[in-house]
C-alpha cells in the first residue's frame, strides 16, 4: 500500500510539470530561442535517465529525471 501512495504522489509531481513548464516557457521565452539545442539534449538525458530508473527499481533517479524532461520538452513546445 505504501508503493501505491508514493506511485500516486510521483505521478502528480509529473503532472505538475506541464503547467511549470508553460509558465518558464512563458517567462524565459528569450532563453529558449538561443539554447533549444541544449534543451533537446536535456529531454534526452531525462528519458534516458528516467528510463534506466524504472528498469533498476530507484523511484527517485526516474520521478526526478522524467520530471526534468517534462519541463523542459513543455517549454520547447512553447512558442
Amino acid at each position: 500500500m505504501e508503493e501505491f501512495f508514493r506511485l500516486i504522489i510521483g505521478v502528480v509531481v509529473l503532472a505538475l510539470g506541464m503547467p511549470l513548464g508553460n509558465l518558464l516557457a512563458k517567462l524565459t521565452s528569450d532563453e529558449l530561442k538561443s539554447g533549444r539545442f541544449w534543451f533537446k539534449i536535456i529531454v534526452f538525458i531525462g528519458l534516458i535517465g528516467g528510463f534506466i530508473g524504472l528498469v533498476i527499481g530507484n523511484d527517485f533517479l526516474m520521478f526526478s529525471l522524467f520530471f526534468i524532461a517534462i519541463v523542459t520538452s513543455r517549454s520547447l513546445k512553447r512558442k
